[in-house]
């Protein structure tokens, strides 16, 4: 069935809907339709006595509906969980802020931290809301309760007590220890205790630990009472300090017994037993081992020990290096003097060192060394040096001497290395090589003393220090040197610049003993016998002795560790542990010797402390010697012999002796009597020499007409080695005293053109152990006989002018020797020359006259005597030298013989033992005899040779 379409609305209808539908959008716009919101979790803080809740991040809950009234505000949070002591208000609606606090006195020591949830709800559509009111999810709480330092420490004793035995010092005697009820780590924690007692030999550590700080002794105090007190780290102390008992038990001490702190060795009397009477105590200990460790320290002495202080060159001929060696620090002298300005420890007690303080550096004079890269050599020095930095320190340096900075080979530190370059000389061949070596070394920088040998064969160098080979670590090479006629200039503690003329690379350190050998390389005997201490400790042990004990001791024997099951045994060998020194006359001073112990239980637990043992070794100072030369101080020869192949020997009767002075004391029963005093006794001993110098006094050797010579071939032979110069001649090396005496007997004076020769004066000087002790200063005087020949003139007349020219002579210098002008006419003299001259001649006259008055008052007394002595005058040389002149006579033969006796008897003297009244009297005396008296016949005629005689 069909129905009829509805009408259409009237217009009023259609107006009447439009109105409620547009009432039905503003309610739906006034609907609650969201959810407040919340952040996921909230972390809180409150302290114990606060109860308001500190929020990260804050408590704010947000609505979408705002800010529609009611629907878009908080009214309220709602916290979830069992027995929460806290609530949620809304602190502003319209934002939504709020906040939590606690409903009641939170605790930490019963609670530290409370995690619960909440949730926001909003006003809902009207005031009550409670019809559509909308919550927002739960949000987690987690809130920490802050501690407050309220409780102070408590000792969990009333009282503490512990015993400990005397003569021990123990790392921990007892422990106390206090508790803190707060909940905090910061407060509940004890940071500290102390002891509040003062003056008690015991200390206390953080952990609560007591300790004693000396050894105890039972009959100083029996019981020590303290009181300890503790804090939290909040500086709270504990309400009550706690009394700490510990008692002192008198017991057995374990250790050495026996034995000496301080143990005096005489030089000489070889090995010294150092604990001679040595006893373990252990004390009843069920010892199953003892090891025990005996040190002598020496790196005080020396460079390192007491070794012999003879020159670095002695001392490789000493060891084996016979020839070859270079010696570039040599102690300074006459002609090695480079090292002069250099400063020194200035001992003669002990080795001779050198200071670089990176500033000085030295020269070698040219010709000391030469080095070939392509022969082996070796170079051996002793160095102290420091952790200076990381630059360049140059031992020893050959460069260019002008135009260019090329170094030929060096040897440096750089910070700890020890580095040596060596630069191939130019070849045809342009390809690299070896050039440049390095060793990485905490020896180079220890600041003690360490021997290092450098044996250089390329392509292959080794290291030796302290007698231990080395490898390098690295080896960089370098092409060969450009052609060049630049001279080298070697210098010791820098590098100098050719091109720059100045030095660079400063060493800073102390060295000794640099020596360059070359052509050979130095064996590992030789290198050990250098190396090698003079003195350590010894050990000779009995057969009957010693059983079971092993026996250790390092190779400079400064070391020595024994180990054994037996004590008893054990002590044996101990008493046997004795100190040697075995040099003639050792460096004096202290030793110090410390004496380890450990003994080891049969649960292998070090069961008894044996505390260590400090004592020293004193050397005392050996008997200086005084080495004496003696023998014939001045003598006169011919011209001729002068001028002969062999020369004059200066030191033919040469006597070299060597003694000691020691106290005797008195024996008998006069060593109780106060007045009877030690005497005094020499001692003539033997040792070695390592020096003879003979220099000229006055002017230096003339190459041209004089010279010192020596039998090269039978000196060698000796083992002694011989320079020359102008200055004079030098023996050195090694080698008894009767061995230089025969080599300074070999000793010649040439000049082959004595004419002008009147005299010559040399000094004589030995010495042992680089200068440490020194002889007296010999000195030889020569003079020069001059005589004329017969032969040579037919009359007087004839020879007349070989006397008479007028001849001018020097007498300034006397000290030295005077040489007569052998061309009087080729200077025209000074006036101080003739005024000499005629002061002279003066003095001489009147000493001749004072000679005749003696011989005219002694006349009539030596007639009486023998007339058949011979009319050859012996004059004393030292004084006077007499020239023949036949143009004086005297008056008789006789009274030649009265003037040759008399003079004899006053041995060169008699001119100032006579006084003006005994001349007076005596020429008058002459003249009462012999006035009418005229010469009648004469048969000599003398003149005197003034230019000889000394005043």
């Amino acid at each position: 069935m069909l129905r009829r379409p509805a009408p259409a609305p009237a217009p009023a209808a259609w107006l009447l809907l439009a109105a409620l539908l547009c009432d039905c959008g503003v309610w739906a716009a006034r609907a609650n339709k969201h959810k407040p919101w919340l952040e996921p979790t909230y972390h809180g803080i409150v302290t114990e006595n606060d109860n308001a809740v500190l929020l990260d991040p804050p408590l704010i809950a947000l609505d979408k509906d705002a800010p529609l009234r009611f629907a878009g505000e908080i009214c309220g949070f709602k916290i979830h969980g069992q027995d929460v002591p806290f609530d949620a208000v809304v602190v502003d609606k319209s934002t939504g802020e709020g906040l939590i606090r606690s409903r009641e006195k939170l605790d930490c020591e019963l609670q530290k931290d409370y995690t619960f949830t909440i949730q926001a709800y909003d006003c809902g559509r009207g005031p009550d809301g409670s019809a559509s009111a909308k919550k927002s999810h739960k949000a987690t709480v987690h809130i920490q309760v802050n501690d407050v330092n309220e409780y102070a420490p408590v000792f969990k004793e009333k009282s503490y007590q512990a015993a400990v035995v005397e003569g021990r010092r123990y790392e921990s005697v007892l422990r106390v220890e206090a508790v803190d009820a707060d909940c905090s780590p910061q407060f509940s924690q004890i940071c500290s205790y102390e002891i509040v007692t003062p003056d008690v030999p015991f200390t206390v550590d953080k952990d609560g630990y007591i300790k004693n700080t000396e050894k105890l002794s039972y009959s100083k105090e029996h019981q020590y009472k303290l009181t300890v007190t503790a804090y939290d780290c909040g500086k709270k102390r504990a309400t009550e300090d706690v009394l700490v008992k510990i008692s002192v038990k008198p017991t057995c001490t374990p250790g050495w017994q026996g034995w000496n702190s301080r143990v005096e060795y005489e030089p000489g009397t070889g090995a010294l037993a150092l604990f001679p009477s040595a006893h373990l105590e252990t004390c009843d200990e069920p010892v199953a081992s003892v090891q025990v460790t005996v040190e002598l320290e020496t790196s005080h002495i020396g460079k390192g020990c007491d070794r012999d202080t003879y020159s670095e060159k002695s001392l490789h001929r000493l060891c084996g290096a016979a020839s070859g060696t270079a010696e570039l620090l040599p102690a300074p002298s006459g002609s090695l003097n480079w090292t002069l300005g250099l400063p020194t420890d200035n001992g003669h007690d002990s080795d001779q060192v050198f200071e670089f303080n990176g500033t000085q550096a030295v020269r070698i004079p040219d010709g000391v060394v030469s080095v070939n890269p392509k022969e082996p050599f070796t170079v051996s020095l002793w160095m102290r040096h420091g952790p200076f930095g990381r630059r360049k320190e140059t031992i020893l340096c050959s460069s260019d001497k002008t135009d260019m900075n090329r170094h030929h080979y060096s040897l440096f530190v750089h910070g700890c290395r020890f580095i040596f370059l060596l630069r191939q000389d130019p070849s045809g061949e342009k390809k690299y090589k070896p050039a440049e070596f390095h060793w990485k070394l905490t020896q180079v920088c220890d600041e003690e003393w360490h021997h290092y040998v450098l044996n250089v064969e390329i392509p292959r160098v080794t290291l030796y220090v302290d007698g231990v080979s080395h490898e390098p670590f690295s080896v960089t090479e370098d092409y060969p040197l450009h052609p060049s006629r630049i001279e080298t200039q070697l210098v010791v503690g820098a590098c100098w610049q050719g091109g720059d003329l100045h030095m660079t690379q400063f060493f800073r350190g102390d060295l000794a003993g640099l020596t360059i050998r070359s052509g050979k390389l130095t064996d590992k005997k030789v290198i050990d016998c250098l190396y090698t201490c003079k003195e350590g400790l010894d050990l000779q042990v009995p057969e009957d002795s010693g059983r079971g004990v092993k026996v250790q001791a390092n190779p400079g024997r400064s070391v020595l560790t024994l180990e054994a099951e037996d004590v008893g045994e054990l002590e044996k060998v101990m008493q046997h542990v004795a100190y040697l020194n075995s040099r003639q006359f050792p460096t004096p001073g202290v030793r110090r010797l410390r004496l380890t112990s450990t003994v080891r239980c049969f649960n292998e637990a070090a069961c008894a402390l044996i505390p260590p043992v400090d004592g020293s070794v004193m050397v005392l100072q050996p008997e200086e010697p005084k080495i004496s030369l003696s023998g014939v101080h001045h003598f006169a020869r011919a011209a001729s012999e002068f001028e002969s192949s062999e020369g004059v020997f200066l030191f033919p009767e040469l006597r070299v002796i060597s003694t000691i002075t020691r106290e005797v004391e008195p024996n008998g029963e006069g060593d109780e009597d106060p007045t009877v005093q030690e005497s005094l006794v020499s001692e003539e001993i033997v040792h070695d020499l390592d020096t003879c110098e003979v220099t000229v006094e006055g002017e230096e050797l003339s190459p041209e007409q004089e010279s010192l010579e020596v039998d090269m071939a039978r000196v060698q032979h000796q083992g002694i080695e011989v320079s020359r110069s102008n200055l004079g001649v030098v023996f050195s090396g090694v080698d008894t005293m009767a061995s230089y005496e025969e080599a300074l007997h070999l000793l010649r004076y040439r000049n082959w053109n004595s004419r002008s020769l009147l005299d010559r004066k040399f000094k004589l000087v030995c010495s042992e152990l680089n200068g440490r002790y020194i002889s007296n200063e010999f000195q030889v005087e020569v003079n020069v006989i001059h005589t004329a020949n017969p032969m040579e003139h037919a009359s007087h007349m004839a020879a007349q002018p070989q006397f008479v020219h007028p001849e001018h002579r020097s007498f300034v210098d006397l000290s030295g020797h005077n040489l007569a002008n052998p061309h009087p006419f080729a200077v025209v003299p000074s006036t101080a020359t003739v005024v000499i001259v005629v002061c002279v001649s003066f003095l001489v006259f009147m000493i001749i006259l004072g000679v005749f008055r003696i011989r005219a008052a002694h006349q009539r007394t030596m007639r009486d005597q023998d007339t058949g002595k011979e009319s050859e005058m012996d004059w004393d040389d030292s004084a006077l030298t007499i020239t023949v002149n036949p143009m004086e006579t005297y008056e008789d033969q006789h009274s030649e013989e009265e003037e040759e006796e008399e003079e004899e008897s006053e041995d060169g003297e008699e001119e100032d033992d006579v006084t003006s009244a005994e001349s007076e009297s005596s020429e008058e005396e002459e003249e009462g005899e012999h006035g009418d008296q005229q010469p009648a016949n004469r048969q000599q005629q003398l003149e005197w040779d003034d230019s000889t005689l000394s005043y």
